[in-house]
């Protein structure tokens, strides 16, 4: 079975790891704040916190920037589910906007449609969550301009994302948004077998999230509200969570970052020959913005369903017969039973649902060989025969 998506761990990551495994930390070590250092110089921010999973990292974002009951949190309804739990643990309510039928991002012009009836209802968004699906940034420039008129704060969900970029500057660069956000799951661009990362250029934001990462409890003096009785004092002064990375997964980010843009560049050249490939058949390709520069997490087609007899479910299964891995990313979060009992409908965002009764999500990772790569297509072309 080739998988849709892989981590590629090399004898020098793996040596990295034991060094770790032989060393005196194990956690809350050296590995963290190096890790944390060289991801930040990487985007181009001045500030890097490292988790535990994206979705930590979320949870804190959010909270970083004062996210609680009666606020309001928007993001894509093309995204996993995390993207908007996020708002859901801060007590806030959650709202979508609709995706752009080419990129699949955010659409700039249903936010704006959107803002200006919610700020007639006076229930304009606190935070803004723009997800960069497949690796592809959103239109940041206009959604930044939009959350200087209307007042929101932006926090960029670049699971899929680092290593990309954006007007010539990486993602997570945070030039137009408050946090930025990435996830290090094995199938995504680095690994640290599970993880999860959010820059910033805010000093008091980082220190904020570092805060909530580790049980709301300092050692920082500035922090304190009473003498310190000696080394050993510390004080809980806010209601935190245990999301800390270990050195351990640290230890594999660190080596896993002198990859980053091979790994990014490999996962382009195959983007670009499923382009050749898939030219004729009944499938739609993913569309390339200009002045982006994907990290290519996936590779996302739509059925042609007008063209063919096959359904998306029989192409799916038939490829998942042929030995290949196929996916579908996303479901759109608001169809989740959970969301639907919050009062959302089926067709409430109707790009978002179209795009995803035809996506399907084929093979993508580094060391995912040319044969392989035509095994996929063959199997495909056959399916929608």
């Amino acid at each position: 079975m080739i998988p849709y998506g892989r981590q590629d761990i090399s004898k020098e990551d793996i040596a990295e790891v034991i060094e770790t495994l032989q060393s005196d930390f194990l956690t809350q070590g050296p590995k963290v704040p190096t890790f944390e250092k060289i991801v930040s110089d990487y985007c181009g921010a001045r500030y890097g916190v490292s988790v535990n999973s994206a979705t930590s990292a979320l949870h804190i974002a959010c909270m970083a920037l004062d996210l609680g009951k009666g606020d309001w949190l928007w993001t894509s309804p093309n995204s996993y589910v995390a993207s908007a739990n996020c708002g859901i643990y801060c007590g806030a309510n959650v709202d979508f906007v609709d995706i752009d039928p080419l990129t699949y991002n955010l659409s700039p012009e249903a936010l704006e449609k959107k803002l200006i009836q919610a700020k007639k209802e006076k229930k304009l968004p606190k935070i803004l969550i723009p997800v960069h699906f497949a690796g592809q940034s959103c239109d940041m420039q206009k959604v930044y301009a939009l959350s200087q008129e209307y007042g929101f704060k932006i926090i960029e969900d670049a699971s899929h994302a680092i290593g990309g970029s954006y007007m010539k500057n990486k993602i997570g660069s945070c030039e137009y948004s408050d946090i930025t956000v990435f996830s290090f799951h094995p199938v995504k661009i680095i690994t640290t077998a599970e993880g999860g990362f959010a820059t910033t250029n805010d000093e008091d934001l980082s220190e904020r999230m570092q805060l909530f990462r580790s049980h709301g409890v300092t050692r920082d003096p500035k922090y304190m509200t009473e003498e310190i009785e000696g080394k050993w004092y510390y004080q809980q002064v806010a209601l935190g969570f245990n999301y800390r990375m270990t050195d351990l997964q640290a230890a594999l980010g660190i080596s896993q970052m002198r990859r980053i843009d091979e790994f990014v560049e490999k996962r382009n050249i195959l983007k670009d020959r499923y382009d050749c490939l898939l030219d004729g058949l009944s499938v739609i390709r993913p569309y390339q913005a200009k002045n982006i520069h994907s990290a290519m997490h996936l590779y996302p087609i739509q059925i042609d369903t007008s063209q063919i007899k096959a359904s998306r479910y029989e192409v799916f299964n038939a490829l998942v017969h042929g030995g290949i891995g196929v996916n579908v990313h996303y479901i759109p979060i608001h169809t989740q039973p959970y969301y639907l009992q919050k009062g959302f409908t089926h067709g409430d965002f109707p790009i978002s649902e179209t795009y995803y009764s035809k996506a399907i999500s084929l093979p993508l990772f580094p060391k995912m060989s040319f044969e392989e790569q035509d095994k996929v297509v063959n199997t495909l072309s056959k399916a929608l025969k």
